[in-house]
């Protein structure tokens, strides 16, 4: 629903209200989207742009989103280094293009300088800090004049899948995207560091701003009396969406349906005038948004204007601003939405399931490989059995038979020519299958891990766990990853993100029990805060998560907290089902990675077995606070 008019109301919107704002802080959502808080005008505001293909947005959103510090990206360091803690000083939208434009002036401090105490003091602004909501922006020595100011543009494209977010120098060069579009990609606009930034080509149709009758004429004339109007002025005129088609022909005919032959004498000079009246606000800024909801009160579409067509259709309601529109409407469509992560989870899930698939051929071709074994020696014993019994063999003979069993031969070799034969075979077969037991190994290490992959986005209960999952596996696929299937042309693979730690539940004693809720902080809770005499917890024969027990004394080990770590363990598993589920516990000393293995698959021993009942952070409350 972002066509050129909603990009125009929100460019107007951002105009009005975060000129001259601060960029107080900034951060990823996902890959494709990031949000900014800006305080302006005495408010603080929450600025969110989103590339995705499937849902491309920029509003202002009252509630903030949850960043995503653990997801790193090199648009996202470059937002953080040259926009946040920046003063935005222009808005813009280029005519009749899905895009808006706002540029940023920072004061960035040299390498060589001192940074100021400020500045660090409020270094990590990804944190949300303790200020009063009506805080003026902390000016310290970014402000004094001292360096000079540095200018960037960030171009928010919202075109459907090709939406990108563009950072750009203020020499015109691409710094960074959020998607790179490579010359293979796209040879007329590639998208890449240091390459020139250009906007979208220019499309070749009538601008609907200037649009007459004697040309609305012309282009009814082109079309075949049968066909409909609206998706006839969405080919024949610049930046016409769909529903703008609808509600020009609706306006024009009556009807938003109507077709071509259907208009009447006066029906171009109809078209031309309700194009231009639609058009209007762009000059005058006189926006109105409504959104429009069904019977069941499900909002259905948003406009910055009122759309006769579909107020004839469904409820219409007044909002105060366009982004207000986009929020209910956004919030309204559920799964996408960066509060609603099913959508990405299922579609995550979906990936591994299909990967894990191909895996489990593969492996039952290695294992039928395996079985040939067998058949492998019976190629040694038939050649000795040929070197044993020469002298029985004569030119011609098809067959060598000796107590019960019959030797194949090629009567046009020699008895000795058919002995180096058969002892051939057995060499290259045995080279063949000499790996194929490492191989069975190594493919069955990766089938669990995609087990436990799976299991983990299946109980996965907040987007940051989402994207952390969706990053862990992308890197899991990466070039030499040991999820890779084939060399990738895209290069090395970046740095891996450090895994977030979680966060600790204590009982009574100060003991700590923390649950990985992915492969590296599954990683990170076994090897990393786990001491060796502390507890490892991990439901028996089934994926799941890693549960550590970090014990403050060695005399505090207290039974009860040992049991509610088992219920969590049992909880965050393949069998958080079952009434009871068999959770092993080992002294973290004797837990070891798997070599080669994907993050988190260990093998352990001097276990013991509790059998408990699963039960969540809130069922455990009493032991585990």
């Amino acid at each position: 629903m972002f066509d050129v008019l909603t990009i125009a109301a929100v460019a107007d919107e951002l105009g009005e209200t975060l000129l001259d704002g601060r960029v107080q802080r900034i951060g990823l959502l996902d890959p494709l989207s990031f949000a900014a808080e800006i305080y302006a005008g005495g408010r603080r505001r929450m600025l969110v742009a989103s590339a995705d293909n499937q849902r491309a947005r920029l509003l202002i959103t009252a509630a903030a989103p949850s960043f995503d510090p653990a997801l790193i990206t090199p648009f996202g360091l470059l937002l953080r280094k040259y926009v946040r803690g920046g003063v935005i000083v222009a808005v813009e939208q280029p005519p009749l293009e899905r895009l808006v434009r706002i540029s940023i002036a920072k004061r960035l401090t040299p390498n060589n300088a001192p940074r100021p105490r400020a500045a660090e003091a409020r270094d990590d602004l990804l944190v949300p800090d303790d200020e009063p909501e009506d805080a003026p922006p902390d000016d310290d020595a970014d402000a004094d004049g001292e360096f000079e100011a540095t200018y960037v543009h960030l171009a928010v494209e919202l075109m459907g899948r090709h939406s990108n977010l563009i950072l750009i120098d203020d020499d015109g060069r691409v710094m960074e995207s959020a998607k790179r579009v490579t010359p293979s990609m796209s040879r007329v606009r590639p998208i890449l560091p240091k390459t020139p930034y250009r906007l979208p080509p220019p499309i070749e149709k009538p601008d609907p701003r200037q649009l007459t009758a004697v040309a609305a004429g012309r282009l009814l004339a082109e079309e075949q009396p049968g066909a409909a109007l609206a998706p006839a002025l969405v080919r024949r005129l610049r930046a016409i969406s769909p529903q703008m088609g609808r509600e020009i022909a609706h306006r024009a005919a009556g009807d938003a349906a109507a077709k071509v032959g259907g208009m009447g004498a006066d029906g171009a000079a109809a078209v031309a005038r309700e194009t231009r009246a639609l058009f209007e606000p762009l000059l005058t800024s006189a926006w109105a948004p409504r959104v429009y909801a069904g019977d069941d009160g499900a909002i259905v579409a948003f406009a910055p204007v009122p759309m006769v067509h579909l107020a004839a259709t469904y409820q219409e309601t007044a909002v105060p601003t366009v982004s207000a529109a986009a929020e209910r409407t956004d919030a309204a469509a559920g799964p996408g939405t960066p509060t609603d992560h099913a959508q990405r989870k299922e579609r995550l899930a979906a990936a591994i399931r299909d990967a894990r698939d191909r895996l489990q051929g593969r492996l039952a071709s290695l294992r039928a490989e395996g079985a040939k074994a067998g058949e492998i020696e019976r190629l040694r014993e038939r050649g000795e059995l040929i070197y044993a019994y020469l002298w029985r063999i004569q030119p011609g003979d098809t067959h060598l038979d000796v107590d019960g069993v019959s030797v194949p031969l090629d009567p046009a070799l020699s008895a000795k020519e058919n002995a180096k034969e058969y002892f051939e075979r057995y060499r290259k077969a045995q080279g063949a299958g000499a790996n194929v037991p490492a191989l069975v190994e190594r493919t069955e290490h990766e089938v669990a891990y995609l087990d436990q992959l799976l299991q983990l986005t299946a109980q996965a209960s907040g987007f940051a766990e989402v994207e952390a999952l969706a990053a862990e596996w992308a890197a899991h696929r990466g070039p030499g990853g040991p999820g890779a299937d084939a060399p990738s042309k895209a290069g090395k693979p970046g740095k891996k993100q450090a895994a977030r730690r979680p966060k600790a539940l204590l009982d009574g004693r100060g003991n700590a029990v923390y649950v990985g809720h992915s492969g590296r902080e599954n990683d990170l809770v076994t090897f990393d805060l786990a001491g060796p005499d502390d507890t490892w917890l991990h439901a028996r024969g089934v994926p799941g998560s890693h549960v550590v027990v970090r014990w403050r004394l060695a005399e505090s080990q207290d039974p009860r907290t040992l049991e509610a770590a088992a219920a969590l363990a049992a909880h965050y598993s393949a069998a958080r089902g079952s009434a009871t589920v068999e959770v092993d516990a080992a002294p973290r000393r004797h837990v070891r990675k798997i070599k080669g293995a994907g993050p988190g698959m260990v093998t352990y021993r001097n276990e013991r077995t509790l059998a408990v009942r699963p039960g969540d952070e809130a069922a455990v409350g009493g032991v585990l606070g």
